[in-house]
């Protein structure tokens, strides 16, 4: 099947920058949208970053100007960088991979990674 695994976490001080990797593995012939949720103590998961096959991005307002999702769709990386952390996008940070089908015309099916720990420090 697919895996999900997610590198780069950790634990940085306010203000200081963190880059979140994602590599799918497996038997895969394309995947639409890969994203990055994240998932703090006591609170929901939420929506981070979102790129396409194409991509196209979105963000959650707030990160928008401080985080920049890309990847690379030769390898089925996702990366997050993520810069001017602040104490707040403390959490799990988890890989998503969105419409991957395995082979040409197959159904689409979702991924998770693990998950990552970011935390920063005030």
């Amino acid at each position: 099947q697919v895996q999900l695994v997610e590198s780069g976490g950790g634990l940085v001080q306010a203000g200081e920058s963190l880059r979140l990797s994602c590599a799918a593995s497996g038997t895969i012939f394309s995947i639409d949208v890969m994203d990055w949720y994240r998932q703090a103590p006591g609170k929901q998961r939420e929506l981070v970053a979102a790129v396409t096959s194409g991509g196209g991005t979105n963000y959650v307002d707030s990160v928008k100007g401080r985080f920049t999702i890309s990847r690379d769709n030769a390898k089925n990386t996702v990366y997050l960088e993520m810069n001017s952390l602040k104490p707040e996008d403390t959490a799990v940070y988890y890989c998503n991979a969105d419409g991957v089908r395995l082979r040409l015309g197959g159904p689409t099916y979702r991924f998770w990674g693990q998950g990552t720990q970011v935390t920063v420090s005030s």
